[in-house]
């Protein structure tokens, strides 16, 4: 196949060329920065494990708190969504209010994942699900409770 053939080739981002973009659009700051992300540890050399905050959207129980989220990206990644979990305790439909996974037959997203969804698309999903009608007016823990750490977040 030559350069200008005109046949579509769809070219596959390595796993870690595709982590190295997430970093770079997450240090640079996304949309109206009530959404963010980065790497956990900075040495990690498989780029596994990340930190997310998201802002709560206004005119809900979320506006103005800040939740704290892990997301791991096992080998798999792209090609299947990161393990997430909620560190600040949140009480939204799609996570489990024991361990604060978000569980992915919960929510569309990580049920139908694509390779092309980023973390970014994870986070500010769920910052849309937060104003979502069925969640916008649930009761909410204290702001400031955590859910407990566990060792994994995969089994």
């Amino acid at each position: 196949m030559t350069m200008g053939s005109g046949a579509s080739a769809s070219v596959v981002v390595p796993r870690n060329f595709r982590l190295l973009e997430e970093l770079e659009r997450g240090e640079k700051g996304i949309g109206d920065g009530t959404v963010s992300y980065g790497m956990d540890d900075g040495d990690d050399i498989f780029m596994r494990s990340w930190t997310g905050t998201i802002i709560g959207p206004l005119n809900c129980v979320h506006e103005g708190r800040i939740y704290q989220l892990k997301l791991v990206c096992d080998k798999d990644y792209p090609d299947k969504p990161p393990a997430v979990r909620f560190h600040s305790r949140i009480n939204l439909t799609c996570v489990n209010q024991d361990t604060g996974m978000v569980e992915p037959n919960k929510l569309p997203m990580l049920s139908s994942w694509h390779r092309d969804y980023t973390m970014e698309h994870i986070l500010t999903h769920l910052k849309k699900e937060m104003a979502a009608p069925h969640n916008r007016k649930l009761p909410q823990p204290p702001e400031g409770t955590f859910f407990e750490l566990i060792e994994s977040m995969h089994e």
